[in-house]
């Protein structure tokens, strides 16, 4: 489901946009795209998560809860992940401003996490988080990307070579490889198990 405007936004619009509601919202090529109710699940991953990294050191600031990346499309887009690991870069960039948005011309962040949305290969859901995510994702240059997917009871790590995503499927027992974090002890059960 999209919402209806007169005319697609721009960036700085979307930013400081507020139709009264609790409604979260990606901007996809300037329309708005409303983000559903997260789960409890989705949000019990995402902090298990935050505590993982944290618990490596990681300063506490440069964990993020759906902070916004500015992606390249037709027109504004800015995606919405469920975790996102700051460079101290990337984070310095956006310090102080008034919307958490990393944007174009802001260094990337280390790592984005995605909880994908309940779909089959044919929705629009689908799509925008097997297909668009992971190509807008490696054209910011973001290292490395993890799709979590609760249904498929998997998480794929995605390395970026060469411009992509080369993505390993961990399940079950299956200790977690992160490239960018090699100390980090995870199993996929214990992560689709939050």
């Amino acid at each position: 489901m999209t919402v209806a405007t007169d005319r697609r936004m721009t960036l700085k619009e979307y930013l400081t946009y507020d139709d009264g509601t609790d409604t979260q919202y990606e901007l996809e090529n300037g329309v708005l795209v409303p983000m559903g109710t997260e789960s409890t699940g989705n949000t019990s991953i995402a902090t298990l998560l935050m505590f993982a990294f944290g618990a490596l050191g990681i300063p506490y600031y440069c964990l993020a809860t759906k902070h916004k990346i500015e992606v390249r499309g037709d027109y504004a887009t800015s995606r919405y992940p469920d975790l996102t690991v700051h460079s101290s870069e990337s984070y310095a960039a956006i310090d102080g401003r008034k919307e958490a948005c990393v944007e174009l011309t802001d260094p990337s962040p280390m790592l984005v996490i995605e909880v994908v949305s309940p779909g089959t290969e044919s929705t629009k859901n689908y799509k925008r988080d097997y297909q668009w995510k992971p190509r807008e994702y490696a054209d910011r240059g973001i290292a490395e990307f993890w799709q979590i997917d609760t249904e498929r009871e998997w998480v794929k790590v995605g390395t970026l070579v060469s411009g992509a995503y080369q993505f390993v499927t961990f399940r079950g027992e299956d200790a977690i490889v992160s490239p960018t974090f090699p100390e980090l002890e995870l199993t996929a059960a214990i992560v689709l198990g939050a």
